[in-house]
Formats: C-alpha cells, sequence, structure tokens
C-alpha cells in the first residue's frame, strides 16, 4: 500500500504573517488543502497523515470535511524541527504499516504535485526501494573563495548537480529503522537536515525519479505570488 506523510508542522516565520503558512488562504482555500487534493485525487495513495502544528489539528479537520479530502486518516502532531516532524509521523505508523508499504514524505507547502512526479517517486520507490524527486541545476555554481569571500576561483559543473525536494518516498521498514538509528545515535537530525540528507549520512544510496519546477516550496510572499500565477495560467495549446 501506499501512504503519505505531510509535514505541516512549522510556524512559518520567514512568511511575516498571523497564521502558520500551510493555512494561508489562496483564492479563497488554504495552502495545505492544495497540497492534501493533489494526494486525494491520485489513485495510487490509499492514506493520508498530516504532521500538523498543535493547535491547528481541528482548523485542520474541519478544512478537510470542508472540502471532501476523506483520504485523510491522521493527524499527528508535529516537533520542534522538520526532521522531528517526520520521525513523528513514521513512528505513528508503526502499527499500520507492513515494511514493504510505501511511504511517501512531502511539505505541506509544496502545493502542486503533478500526478506524473508522484507516480514516478512510488515507481522507482517499487524499483529501488527509494525514491526522491529531482530535477537538474540550471545555473552556474561557484565556490566562495575561502581567502576572500567577495570572489571565487572554482566552480561546480552543473551537470553534476541535482536538486532534490519532496515527493521523496521510502519503504517503510527501511524508514523505521533509519529514524530510530537517527534519533538514538545522533545522524542526520540537526539544522537543515531532512529524510533524504539523513538517509545517505546512513549509507544509504538514493535513486533519482521525476521533478517539476512547478513544485514550489511556498516560503516567502513573492512564492505566494508565484503560486497564484500557475493556478491562473492556461496552457497554450499549440506547445507541445
Amino acid at each position: 500500500m501506499n501512504f503519505a506523510i505531510i509535514i505541516a508542522g512549522g510556524s512559518g516565520q520567514r512568511m511575516g504573517q498571523d497564521i502558520p503558512k500551510q493555512f494561508i488562504n489562496v483564492y479563497d482555500k488554504p495552502v495545505i488543502v492544495y497540497t492534501l487534493e493533489s494526494f486525494q485525487r491520485n489513485s495510487c495513495i490509499d492514506a493520508i497523515g498530516v504532521v500538523c502544528i498543535d493547535g491547528w489539528h481541528n482548523v485542520l479537520d474541519a478544512y478537510a470535511k470542508q472540502f471532501n479530502i476523506d483520504k485523510l486518516k491522521w493527524i499527528i502532531s508535529g516537533g520542534d524541527s522538520a526532521q522531528e516532524s517526520i520521525r513523528n509521523g513514521v513512528f505513528y505508523l508503526k502499527d499500520k504499516c507492513n515494511p514493504q508499504d510505501n511511504i511517501v514524505i512531502h511539505d505541506g507547502i509544496r502545493p502542486i504535485v503533478d500526478d506524473e512526479v508522484l507516480v514516478d517517486v512510488l515507481d522507482k520507490c517499487n524499483q529501488f526501494g527509494n525514491g526522491v524527486t529531482s530535477l537538474p541545476y540550471n545555473e552556474q555554481i561557484f565556490v566562495i573563495n575561502e581567502e576572500d569571500e567577495t570572489s571565487t576561483v572554482k566552480y561546480i559543473k552543473r551537470e553534476t548537480l541535482r536538486r532534490v525536494s519532496t515527493p521523496q518516498a521510502y519503504k517503510f521498514g527501511k524508514l523505521l529503522w533509519a529514524y530510530e538509528k537517527a534519533f538514538s545515535e545522533n545522524i542526520g537530525i540537526k539544522g537543515s537536515a531532512y529524510t533524504n540528507t539523513m538517509m545517505v549520512e546512513l549509507g544509504e544510496k538514493l535513486y533519482f525519479a521525476k521533478g517539476s519546477d512547478k513544485n514550489i516550496k511556498l516560503t516567502t510572499k513573492d512564492d505566494l505570488e508565484i503560486f497564484k500565477g500557475y493556478l491562473t495560467a492556461e496552457k497554450d495549446k499549440w506547445l507541445k
């Protein structure tokens, strides 16, 4: 079976609003609902759990009922960091999942999840044991000069780089093992660490799946405007 864990445990301070950014309304619909709808309409997903910031559980439950998100089965309390929140979600599923079930982890503030991206992540997980959304890096990357931070003498070939985000999928047995080990041994759980970086620190090989430039993370007010643009954009029929 395929389960989704949506991470919506943050307060969104960088957005500078009075409510968590996952609950900001865009065209009369909260951001988190757009995210949930992407998983609701995908036939591959059997059930959804949301790791939600405390104090907003009832609000989320009400929105799920209002917008007919009937795949939402569990609302779980978040932690003090992204990794703690993901751990809480994984541990909550201990008595609900089998080791070979696929667990898709996704940021609640990435509201545009194309079906082909989600399907490919799951396909890679079934094939290799995991799958992480990725895209080529199209900008030039230069390394700061240690002797003069205003200059550079070294660059990284962009052909060797990939941008990795969510959704990402893992077999539940491996995922549970990884979070138990990481938190007991303090591996890959600090700072900006996430499931993918933790897995690499634990010695696991990751496998790239399809990505999409529309899969933006809503961190600032400018990101919200870009999201609105995607929602209202019309595709040119003549484009292949």
